[in-house]
């Protein structure tokens, strides 16, 4: 049982960083579908500030806004996935594509364009850009996307008492996914960036890049897509004729 000393230390933690709080809510929410209401998310990212205040620990040397920062936004994706708006067809695309690029880029030994992957699942370039718009609009992409839905990006963080064995894993996975997007085409590393780490919505990205902002919306994800395909080793998607 926590003391009343530790509670008043939680509620003022809770105090100071409820704008990081309203931030990554507003951040996140350009991302997701007209449904998915602001309250909701800083209803629950202020549980996962809570939940965070609760459990940081100092001494493994993250800063308490950077612990925060990621459970706020994992309590905000919960929320959204619990109302969960994808289609089985959706999921079902994302590894129909992710199985065309890897099939391209098997056969040529480069990265594969679009017009070889449209021409690879037998639909035409405007179809299959159709196709990337309805595969990922409806998504928020995360750990889960990308490596299926046994990683969990919570197991990444410090304090989860993971063990020798687990933080090995921790490094490989991370290791594999830097080399990943490293050898990303130049476009797509640039879109990825622009819109983690710059935080720039699809719009602001396409002025960046003087392209529309629905062709920004194809680079990121194709991107995001290709990334899926290169992870094979961690996400399982090798059969793209399941449900």
């Amino acid at each position: 049982m926590r003391t009343a000393g530790a509670l008043r230390q939680d509620e003022a933690l809770v105090h100071q960083h409820m704008g990081l709080v309203r931030r990554i809510a507003h951040h996140l929410i350009g991302r997701l579908p007209a449904s998915v209401q602001i309250e909701d998310l800083i209803q629950a990212g202020a549980m996962g500030l809570l939940e965070a205040a609760r459990q940081y620990d100092a001494s493994h040397g993250a800063s308490f806004e950077t612990y925060a920062g990621i459970r706020i936004r994992g309590a905000m994706l919960d929320e959204v996935r619990r109302h969960d708006w994808s289609p089985r067809s959706a999921h079902r695309t994302m590894r129909e594509i992710s199985a065309a690029i890897r099939a391209v880029e098997a056969r040529t030994g480069r990265r594969a364009e679009g017009r070889e992957i449209a021409g690879q699942m037998g639909v035409d370039l405007d179809a299959y850009h159709s196709l990337l718009r309805k595969s990922t609009e409806a998504r928020v992409f995360n750990l889960e996307d990308l490596f299926g839905p046994d990683v969990d990006g919570g197991d990444l963080l410090p304090g989860d008492g993971r063990g020798p064995a687990g933080e090995y894993e921790d490094v490989r996975l991370n290791t594999a996914i830097v080399e990943a997007i490293d050898e990303l085409p130049d476009r797509e590393r640039t879109v990825l960036s622009l819109y983690y780490d710059d935080e720039l919505n699809l719009r602001e990205i396409g002025e960046v890049l003087g392209v529309t902002e629905s062709r920004v919306c194809q680079i990121h994800s194709q991107a995001l897509l290709r990334l899926r395909a290169m992870l094979t080793e961690w996400n399982g998607a090798d059969d793209a004729s399941g449900s």
